[in-house]
């Protein structure tokens, strides 16, 4: 394992290249072309090594998903923080979905879900994976818009598993809408809605926390 340095690769530079390596090939081969072969021919490795330091080749999908999970996660905690309306939060999904499109994001965790269909064990460990996901959105969605009219009509958990199903259903889909008009058009159409319901998300003020205090005591207490 020289490096071009004419040193050898420490064990945690090893490790990276393969995790490099698994992301690569998931996204450009697809969960069938991920062979301990050809991600180790990917990071100029030995095979052998998927196995000494990940256990085997869906460990090191696995691990490989983790390490780009908790990037984007840092990454769109910023983003998503950044908005205070329904409007911004509609913007703020349309540069998630973009990013993650166009970095492959979409691509590695559908495959994934995508295997789970025929391989069971994989099922419990993609779960456990989409739940941050999930309370990511849930959480979100209750910042921009706990206690408005919205906010009652649309719960955030149930928002938050539509979301997660838009998301693997729209990496299907582009495989079917190369040049994206049609996802596109799906967040246009949710950009138009977003100013129209501003009155819904409006926050209410919480009955049994206002019942007894002036309106003056109401609107400070706002």
């Amino acid at each position: 394992m020289a490096r071009s340095g004419g040193g050898r690769r420490t064990s945690e530079e090893t490790k990276e290249r393969l995790l490099d390596a698994a992301c690569a090939v998931l996204r450009e081969e697809g969960y069938s072309g991920a062979s301990a072969r050809a991600i180790a021919t990917r990071a100029e490795a030995n095979s052998a090594l998927v196995f000494y330091h990940f256990g085997g080749v869906d460990q090191l999908l696995l691990a490989a998903l983790d390490r780009s999970s908790a990037e984007r996660m840092a990454m769109y905690r910023e983003i998503a923080g950044r908005a205070k309306s329904l409007e911004e939060l509609v913007e703020a999904a349309l540069l998630i979905y973009r990013t993650d499109l166009e970095r492959g994001y979409i691509t590695e965790f559908s495959e994934l879900v995508a295997a789970a269909v025929t391989k069971p064990e994989l099922r419990t460990e993609i779960r456990d994976r989409a739940e941050p996901w999930i309370a990511f959105i849930e959480h979100e969605w209750n910042r921009v818009l706990g206690g408005s009219a919205l906010g009652r009509l649309l719960p955030a958990r149930e928002v938050a598993y539509g979301a997660i199903t838009f998301y693997l259903g729209v990496n299907l889909f582009s495989v079917l809408d190369e040049d994206r008009t049609r996802t596109e058009a799906v967040f246009e159409l949710a950009g138009e809605l977003a100013p129209r319901a501003r009155l819904l998300t409006l926050r209410l003020p919480r009955r049994d926390r206002d019942v007894g205090l002036s309106p003056a005591d109401q609107e400070e207490d706002a």
